[in-house]
Formats: C-alpha cells, sequence, structure tokens
C-alpha cells in the first residue's frame, strides 16, 4: 500500500482509525520504514498540485503498522492523541529525539582502583508513567572485615539492577534491602552463601509483596487500603540483578524474568566475545517448560503458546499474584474488595517464581571486560554479538576522542591503542535460552553493521539509539514520536 495513491479526503478517512503526527520543515526525502508484518513503501508524493505550498514530514499508525511521507500544506491534520487532549503531535525533529533520548541518562565515574571504572544508565518509557526503574549501590567493606593484602584498600561490593514492570511502576527495594544486609560485623560470605541471600532476598521480597499483602487487607476490612496494598501483588516485575565483589573479582548475576545481561570480553587478537549470563525466563524457553510442567504434572496447559496458562510471558518475576495466590484467595479478594475471576486452569499455584537463576563468572578488568544489563526491549531489536559490538565500537570512538569524551577514565581501562573492534562469531548462537531480536525480522532491518552509528557520550544512549534505528534518523524519530499507548507495540 502506497501512500502516494491517497487523495487528502482518503487521508481524512484512514485518520478515523490511525494517528497521524508531522513536524514542519526536515529533509524531503523519505527512507522504507518497516511495519510489524511487513516492509512499507513510503513516498514523497505532493497531494496538492501547488509545489509553493510548505512541506511537512507525517507519521500514519494504522492497524498495527506505521508509515512516513511528506504532505504539502499548513492546514493541521487533527487527532486526539492522548488523555491531555492533545490534538496534534508533531514528529520529532532529529535534535529533538536526542533529547528525547538522553533526558534519564545517567553516568558515574567510579574508578576506586578495584576494576570497576565506571557505569552508565538510561531509560527510554514506552508506557506512560514509565514502569521500569533501576538501582545501583556501592558498599564499602572494611579490611577488617574482607580479608585483603597487606597495604590494600578497602574492597567494594557493588549492586546494579534493572527492573522491567508490567502495570506498575514496582519499586527497586530489593538493592536498599540487599545492601543494607551487608553487615560489616560479619567475615565475608562464602560464594554459596551469597547465593543463598541474594535467592532469600528475592523470595522474601515476593513473599511480603504477594502473600503478607493479603493478610494485612483482610485484617483492616478496607477497599482503600486494599487498592494502595494490592497494587505491587496485582501487578508485576521481572529483576535483573548483578553482584560485584571487587576483591575476589566474582560477578554473580541474578535473573527472575525475560530481561538478560550480557559479558563482553576483548580477547588476544583484539576481537570481542559476547557471552550471556542469563537465561530469558519465559514460558516459551525449554528449561523453564521443563521446570513447569514437572511441577504441575497433569496439567498439559500449565505452558501454552510461550506463556503460562497461555497468558503470562516471564516464568518468573515479583508480584503476578494471579498466578500465585489460590483459587479461595482471589475468591476472597474478589468478594470482599476487587478483582478478576480466577483463571478457569488455574489449579496448583504458585505458576510463577520469584527465586532467581544465578550465575557466577571472574572478571578480568586486565581483559576490558563490560556487563551489559537490559530489559527486553534492548534485546528484541539487538542480539548479543550486536550490543557488545556495539558497545566496543563506542569504546574506540571514546579513545579517538571521536566523540568529545573524556578519555582519562579509558587509559586506567586499556594500555594500550585501540584497533578494529569486530565481534567473534557466537558459539552460543544455538542456544534455545536466548530469543533472537525478532523486531528485526517484523520490520525487516538489514543485518548491516553500516546501520550504526556512534553519537553519544553515554553508553546506554549509544546502545539504545541504535536499537532504533540509527543512522535512519527517519525510524528512531518515528519510534520516538510515537505516544502511549502506540509506542508499546513497536518499541
Amino acid at each position: 500500500m502506497h501512500l502516494r495513491n491517497f487523495s487528502l479526503a482518503v487521508i481524512s478517512t484512514v485518520v478515523a482509525s490511525g494517528a497521524w503526527y508531522a513536524y514542519q520543515g526536515g529533509s524531503s526525502q523519505s527512507a522504507a520504514v518497516a511495519g510489524l508484518n511487513r516492509t512499507i513503501s513510503t513516498s514523497t508524493t505532493a497531494y496538492a498540485e501547488d509545489p509553493s505550498e510548505s512541506t511537512r514530514r507525517a507519521l500514519l499508525v494504522d492497524n498495527d503498522q506505521f508509515y512516513t511521507a511528506t504532505i504539502n500544506g499548513e492546514e493541521p491534520l487533527r487527532k486526539q492523541t492522548d488523555d491531555s487532549d492533545r490534538r496534534l503531535l508533531e514528529m520529532l525533529t532529529p535534535e529533538q529525539a536526542t533529547q528525547k533520548l538522553r533526558k534519564n541518562e545517567e553516568s558515574y565515574l567510579v574508578n576506586r582502583g578495584k576494576g570497576v571504572v565506571r557505569y552508565d544508565v538510561v531509560q527510554v518509557p514506552s508506557n506512560s508513567p514509565i514502569e521500569d526503574d533501576h538501582a545501583e549501590k556501592i558498599v564499602e567493606v572494611p579490611s577488617t572485615v574482607a580479608t585483603a593484602k597487606e597495604g590494600e584498600a578497602n574492597s567494594d561490593w557493588m549492586f546494579w539492577g534493572v527492573f522491567d514492570g508490567h502495570s506498575y511502576a514496582f519499586p527497586p527495594l530489593l538493592i536498599i534491602n540487599l545492601a543494607a544486609a551487608a553487615d560489616p560485623s560479619l567475615l565475608t560470605p562464602s560464594p554459596a552463601a551469597i547465593d543463598a541471600a541474594i535467592k532469600q532476598g528475592f523470595t522474601r521480597l515476593d513473599n511480603d509483596i504477594v502473600h503478607n499483602s493479603v493478610e494485612k487487607v483482610l485484617k483492616s476490612n478496607s477497599r482503600r487500603v486494599a487498592a494502595e496494598t494490592l497494587a505491587p501483588a496485582l501487578s508485576g516485575s521481572c529483576a535483573l540483578l548483578a553482584f560485584y565483589d571487587s576483591q575476589s573479582k566474582d560477578l554473580k548475576v541474578a535473573c527472575a524474568g525475560d530481561s538478560r545481561a550480557v559479558l563482553g570480553r576483548r580477547g588476544p587478537n583484539g576481537k570481542w566475545s559476547a557471552t550471556a549470563l542469563s537465561e530469558d525466563q519465559t514460558g516459551g524457553t525449554p528449561s523453564e517448560m521443563q521446570r513447569l510442567r514437572a511441577e504441575h504434572p497433569g496439567e498439559p496447559n500449565v505452558v501454552r503458546n510461550g506463556r503460562i496458562l497461555g497468558q503470562l510471558e516471564p516464568s518468573r518475576s515479583f508480584g503476578d499474584a494471579f498466578y500465585k495466590w489460590s483459587k479461595e484467595t482471589q475468591d476472597k479478594i474478589k468478594r470482599q474488595f476487587f478483582g478478576r475471576t480466577p483463571h478457569p486452569l488455574l489449579k496448583t499455584p504458585p505458576y510463577v517464581t520469584a527465586e532467581p537463576v544465578i550465575t557466577t563468572t571472574k572478571v578480568e578488568p586486565s581483559r576490558g571486560d563490560f556487563l551489559v544489563m537490559a530489559t527486553d526491549g534492548l534485546w528484541e531489536m539487538l542480539s548479543n554479538e550486536e550490543v557488545v559490538g556495539l558497545v566496543g565500537q563506542w569504546i574506540e570512538q571514546q579513545q579517538a576522542g571521536n566523540v568529545g569524551g573524556n578519555k582519562t577514565w579509558l587509559k586506567s581501562w586499556f594500555g594500550f591503542e585501540s584497533k578494529q573492534l569486530p565481534v567473534e562469531t557466537s558459539q552460543e548462537a544455538g542456544t534455545e535460552g536466548q530469543r533472537r531480536p525478532i523486531r528485526q525480522q517484523q520490520y525487516d532491518i538489514s543485518g548491516a553493521a553500516d546501520r550504526f552509528t556512534v553519537e553519544d557520550n553515554n553508553a546506554a544512549t549509544h546502545l539504545v539509539r541504535n536499537a532504533m534505528g540509527g543512522k535512519d534518523k527517519d525510524m528512531v524519530c518515528a519510534l520516538l514520536t510515537l505516544p502511549s499507548p502506540y509506542s508499546r507495540r513497536y518499541r
């Protein structure tokens, strides 16, 4: 379907079922923008005869696909787009798109001489208000607690977490709880004890959210209290936690959900390798399917179409109480307060757990190791190898001073001049626990590396920009222009 075949009258008809956005000016060049199902050609054909009329870039969202085109004339195309009753959203210019990308970015220089030099963070919401969150914490462990070599500085315990909320902005209480539990009076715990503490931290917090909240609500017998107290239980959040011990150089990654952590490491040949440190935990992951069927024998639909009971995709998460509460509890809450009818397939809950799967990896700072943690939106657009290669590309540009960054911190990371940073061919390409970037297929995005760009001083922003189109500014602007709820369908 080509936009050049439409008259203005027909476009007005389409607007009734879609949403148009336009911006003044901009380049008249048009690029192919892919829809969810197939690539849709765009057109720069004018819809008015008079070439002297001004042109605008426009974006049409219709039937789970979106299109770009150039239109003529000053008359705005009106369509109510959100709760604030704005009737026209102009498509972002490249400068505005960059501003939106960088709005929530953060960079922190750590460089305490213990391996971690810096970390970068960014959030680009698809829902309004944003449902995801992140948290970071560095706990200094005195040398009197953590056995250290003579004259060596105190060691650090470092926590990083990303939380992928669904239906609710989930507070990152987990890191706060774990960091507070770092008791200086205790001797350094063993690796097994740390694993046990992390698992206990996850499950205790979830039990408080899902089960202890019900007890409080039933005692109060108040709908207001029920609404406030049960909100985190009725919603949910995936959680990805990284814990780094600067003394042992052990990196532990605890995953409950479908967020992912990937390690980048530079080999002797100058190439980067990507190693997944977590598995995507969904109803379609073979290991999770096997676990669920073993825990719920005689329930063939415990996993259906890659989803728990045919509905929820993550198989591990905080909250999501409808997959954890008994039928009796759900009936009681619905009868006394509010809620929904229990799932017809509900027999032997819980079907979803907050207990994480933990991996341990020895970090090698001298090899330039870095860790990327991200919610599933990034991995839907980029593969593990592309993400690691992009960070490697960013490092090279920072070293060369081509992005305007400060190279001082890099000197403590690398003691040699940068070279080309290609990525090793993955040895994990066939792993069943890692979903491939599905939206690359849906958008028919070329796999060529020349689609990428380096424009940002923040490594996390650099990744998100390239996930949304890289050098294709039309794609980046279109994806960032889309307001909630349209945006969730595409990013």
